[in-house]
């Protein structure tokens, strides 16, 4: 089955098709779930409640651009939904004037290690980070996805490049 029909068998509700979108896209999502919690169990939590919104908003998907980034936003747009609910986004506004860069030298770290760094980063910051780093938003965007100032945005990135940073620097001083 095709990615067009399989999407027109979802919209009408047939259980098979949502269960083979569900094992064609759920790797890639629970990807990005896994980098914006703070655990496994808190990835599958959002992964499942990322896969109720997709089923129940796909009647919305009209075939105008990527069906993947449609269904990456709604996961993204979950996971920061759930954060701002449980108002563990609530932060103090900071304002810096500029943004400060804290360069992460070259290190042999793997990468399951450094994502075990990212998901111990306190919310505002793991988030600012996977958001700006790795997805690309610019700080102006997650601002507005966070409820917070592109200030303050600048500053938690800062912040989050300073603690892993440390704790590279420390990892590499403890394999020395």
């Amino acid at each position: 089955m095709d990615l067009e029909e399989l999407i027109h068998n979802c919209k009408k509700g047939k259980r098979k098709a949502q269960a083979e979108l569900y094992r064609k896209y759920s790797g890639i999502l629970f990807g990005m779930c896994l980098k914006y919690s703070r655990n496994k169990t808190e990835a599958e939590d959002s992964l499942h409640d990322s896969f109720m919104t997709i089923f129940n908003k796909i009647d919305q998907y009209n075939f105008n651009g990527s069906f993947e980034g449609w269904i990456k936003r709604i996961t993204v747009n979950t996971v920061l939904q759930k954060y701002r609910k449980e108002q563990h986004l609530n932060v103090v506004s900071e304002n810096i004037g500029e943004e400060m860069d804290v360069d992460i030298e070259e290190t042999d770290i793997s990468l399951s290690t450094l994502l075990g760094y990212i998901q111990e980063l306190p919310n505002k910051y793991r988030l600012t980070f996977n958001l700006y780093v790795l997805d690309g938003y610019s700080h102006k965007e997650i601002s507005e996805m966070l409820g917070t100032s592109a200030g303050t945005s600048k500053s938690n990135l800062a912040r989050a490049k300073m603690i892993l940073r440390e704790k590279i620097i420390k990892e590499n001083i403890n394999i020395a």
